[in-house]
């Protein structure tokens, strides 16, 4: 339940940081919180992250939709769900719900965070997001032995169960 909320608050956080960001920046201002390492800049980022491959509003709907519907089919069908997962999956899915609003409604993304001391470029919200809750999946993804360990289990209660119908058919 608490990865529904945390779902739930992310993408309200994203939403109201973007309108604050059109709010107060959208005149091309760029406002220095800490100087030189950390400002609010606001930009419209038509493409995808870092502002790549701009202007292709379709594929990028389209690719979010599949990858919405693929990572929402995978956590409803995998039973056993870790904490990475689940929190993965929320940020994941939050994030690109924030975005695909954005690319829907205005085809395009605000950005405004501005992280100038290793000159990256400007982001958002649900850009955090995603990529906290990419790091959560691949550490599910890489490290989770217990899905392993219940599939081994499962397979060996199956060959017990045919070796056990095996055995009272030739008695």
């Amino acid at each position: 339940m608490g990865y529904i909320i945390l779902s739930v608050l992310v993408l309200a956080f994203d939403m109201l940081t973007k309108r604050l960001a059109v709010f107060f920046l959208e005149g091309g201002e760029s406002i220095p919180i800490l100087q030189g390492i950390l400002h609010f800049t606001y930009v419209e980022n038509t493409g995808v992250a870092f502002g790549i491959l701009q202007d292709r509003r379709i594929i990028f709907i389209t690719v979010s939709l599949a990858v919405l519907a693929v990572l929402g089919l995978y956590f409803y069908k995998t039973k056993r769900r870790d904490r990475f997962l689940k929190f993965g999956t929320a940020l994941v899915f939050s994030g690109a719900v924030g975005n695909l609003i954005e690319r829907v409604f205005n085809g395009y993304v605000v950005d405004f965070i501005d992280f100038r001391l290793i000159n990256f470029p400007v982001f958002n919200v649900a850009d955090i997001a995603v990529c906290v809750g990419a790091v959560l999946l691949l550490i599910h993804f890489l490290f989770d032995t217990n899905g392993e360990e219940e599939k081994s289990a499962d397979h060996r209660t199956t060959a017990r169960s045919e070796d056990d119908a095996g055995a009272k058919k030739k008695a």
